[in-house]
């Protein structure tokens, strides 16, 4: 532990996280237990320096009879501390794994609550880092995924699957609707916070939290590897070693990732918005590190993904790639062309994706047509094979067949009325998001990412 005051860190925490220029109003989801209360209270008296609006949120994962009573308490404390408060509702369809479906629907439910909020603050604390690292060692991960959680974690719309809310899933005051960015930022200002500290903080202040008793549950992955690194610590093992084993690993990663942006620059070149193209012979030149890095990135760039698949899968397909016969990976296909690697949206990932003309598809893109050309019954979804039949003259078109199925195109009444990626119809306004940016290319993608 350090000397220097809980409240100093965290606003020196936010400093780095948003300063200068902070934004003026913020987000806090806060589920009731000890860390997310700390860091409501510690939140709004750091905003009696800056005078930032607050805007909370409990997701109700509903597995707990206390869950109701527990966000009703949450409400309450902001009510005392004068911010507005909601309660988002999940309702568990009861596959998969709870905690990982109820983390994905956390930050899926928070998206669709937030409104304009471009920062929601997240209570992960040095603890939950020692944990995860511990849990991705289990899992042979490598460099990444020792690196742990970062300070800011950027989550692209809807990446995470959780139904949309109905009218009756959220209750008190939510953000303004109008004018929603695509996509948001978690932040983290209590990572480098030890869990003792924070409940320390809690019990001077005699502020209100509830133990959750699923913390003990044996059955849950993270609780095991909590009560192991109890027995881990008597060895030197600590949440603080393994910590700043995650911050080192964090460096040593930002090195690969400088490897990584000098081969994009080098290698790639110009493709579709949405697409990765890669000299082939150059590739194979590189280091094997450096190649499994650069065809997981465009994998993540085509993907709209944050994080890369898992490294024996990734194996597996720079195998194929280097022996000529590409493949599918994390929603993408990796095709191996005469001089070059091009990887694409894979048409099965989109097949059945299909939105009104002018919202959000895919998660990625969005097609306004300004001038009002295409009647008002218009879909988005993917060319796809029967697209590419109604496009008469393909002589001109500048890609591949198989590059082009999955690229984002127009629709009314089975009817193909424009692909913008090939030039075909009426001239839309089209732009591309990836993980809650504007996209501007797979080179910037790596350079940011």
């Amino acid at each position: 532990m350090t000397d220097t005051p809980l409240l100093q860190r965290f606003a020196d925490a936010m400093g780095q996280l948003l300063g200068p220029d902070f934004p003026s109003d913020l987000g806090l989801a806060v589920s009731g237990g000890g860390d997310s209360m700390a860091m409501l209270y510690l939140a709004h008296s750091w905003t009696r320096t800056y005078g930032i609006r607050l805007w909370v949120a409990t997701v109700d994962h509903g597995l707990r009879p206390e869950s109701a009573v527990e966000a009703d308490m949450v409400a309450e404390e902001c009510a005392a501390l004068g911010w507005p408060h909601a309660t988002v509702r999940w309702h568990w369809d009861g596959v998969g794994n709870v905690q990982d479906a109820a983390r994905r629907a956390r930050l899926s439910l928070i998206d669709q609550w937030r409104g304009d909020l471009r920062h929601v603050l997240f209570a992960h604390t040095l603890d939950d880092q020692a944990e995860t690292v511990l849990m991705r060692l289990a899992r042979g991960s490598g460099v990444d995924g020792l690196s742990g959680m970062q300070a800011v974690r950027s989550v692209a719309p809807h990446a995470e699957s959780a139904p949309a809310l109905a009218a009756d899933d959220i209750s008190g005051i939510a953000p303004s609707r109008h004018n929603s960015q695509p996509g948001y930022h978690v932040l983290r200002p209590c990572l480098e916070m030890q869990r003792s500290e924070l409940r320390h903080y809690l019990q001077v202040l005699k502020g209100r939290w509830v133990e959750d008793p699923s913390n003990e549950n044996r059955d849950f992955e993270r609780v095991r590897v909590r009560q192991l690194l109890r027995h881990l610590s008597e060895e030197g093992i600590t949440a603080t070693v393994l910590s700043d084993t995650a911050r080192r690993m964090a460096r040593a990663r930002e090195g690969l990732k400088a490897r990584l942006v000098d081969a994009v620059r080098s290698l790639s070149s110009a493709a579709p918005l949405g697409q990765a193209r890669i000299d082939r012979d150059g590739f194979a030149a590189l280091d094997e590190e450096t190649r499994l890095r650069l065809l997981t990135a465009g994998l993540c760039y085509v993907a709209g993904a944050e994080y890369r698949p898992r490294a024996a899968s990734s194996e597996a397909l720079l195998t194929q790639v280097l022996s000529g016969g590409g493949g599918t990976l994390h929603g993408t296909e990796v095709l191996v062309e005469k001089a070059y690697l091009r990887i694409v949206r894979e048409g099965a990932a989109v097949a059945r994706v299909d939105t009104p003309l002018g919202e959000l598809w895919d998660g990625q893109w969005r097609l306004v047509d300004p001038a009002g050309l295409c009647p008002t019954d218009a879909t988005v979804r993917a060319l796809g094979e029967e697209g590419w039949k109604q496009i008469v003259d393909r002589s001109v078109l500048s890609l591949p067949f198989r590059a082009a199925l999955a690229l984002p195109s127009v629709w009314s009444d089975g009817t193909l009325l424009a692909c913008p990626a090939l030039g075909f119809g009426p001239t839309l306004d089209v732009s591309r998001f990836v993980l809650g940016r504007a996209d501007t290319g797979f080179e910037a993608f790596c350079l940011s990412h």
